[in-house]
């Protein structure tokens, strides 16, 4: 008898976020998941790796065909930590999100979400960052269910290249122009840091900023987004820039 696939998920934004709860309740379709996510919000943070500190895995659900956990580590730590000692065997899929907040553009550099697929890609396992544009806590996310079915029914079917994984993008919109397979369009944030007056003196910095994009073209994720599509974004681990790489060639040193 053939066994269900086993999904590896988890977030930036805690194991209690709606989002990740509405991407477990639509993944069980599809075969046994395991959670092992952030006890709480850990956005922005990228790659991020715990070294200097122990990390504890708390176990808050289990019943047939799901298991979560909380843990105190980052959305890498939480993928390493759960193919290390918290799944049953090696899984048919890694997923991340639903992330409250979009990941298209540069924005991915910085992205918990992608953190977690980003780390399941370099273990060699397909893995696919769904977020939507949408920070509200209580953000509809029933839209994306039909998407998140399509994707994730294709991806266990065809795998993915070794390297590679899926960044896919939902406007926060009832219904969508459709969906682009795009590109990540380039952009960068600025008046990141807004000061403020220490009451014992100094003075201390909040993070904010505003996103800038200079572009216009409709196969670039942010671009698309705009104009209501979904957005699929194939990314790859290999940060080497191939045409430079070719040119260096000539370079004499």
């Amino acid at each position: 008898m053939n066994e269900r696939p086993l999904i590896l998920v988890s977030n930036d934004d805690g194991y209690q976020a709606k989002g990740i709860n509405c991407l477990i309740w639509v993944l069980r379709e599809f075969g046994d998941v395991v959670v092992v996510a952030p006890h709480t919000g850990r956005s922005g943070k990228g790659c991020a790796i715990t070294s200097e500190t122990p990390i504890k895995v708390t176990e808050v659900r289990s019943e047939p065909g799901l298991t979560v956990y909380s843990c105190t580590g980052t959305p890498s730590d939480c993928v390493k930590l759960a193919c290390h000692a918290y799944v049953p065997r090696r899984p048919d899929l890694v997923v991340g999100g639903i992330n409250h907040g979009d990941n298209s553009a540069v924005n991915a550099h910085y992205s918990g979400t992608m953190g977690v697929v980003i780390e399941g890609c370099m273990k060699g396992i397909p893995s696919i960052a769904f977020s939507l544009c949408s920070h509200d806590a209580d953000a509809d996310f029933t839209p994306t269910y039909d998407v998140i079915r399509k994707v994730v029914s294709q991806v266990l079917a065809k795998g993915l290249p070794l390297g590679s994984c899926l960044n896919v993008n939902f406007p926060d919109s009832p219904a969508y122009a459709g969906v682009k397979v795009c590109r990540q369009a380039m952009g960068r944030w600025v008046n990141e840091w807004g000061a403020h007056e220490h009451p014992r003196g100094g003075q201390w910095w909040w993070l904010t900023g505003e996103f800038e994009i200079d572009e216009c073209d409709p196969s670039a994720d942010r671009v698309a987004l705009d104009n209501n599509y979904v957005t699929i974004t194939p990314t790859t681990i290999d940060f080497t820039d191939y045409r430079l790489l070719a040119d260096m060639q000539g370079w004499e040193f």
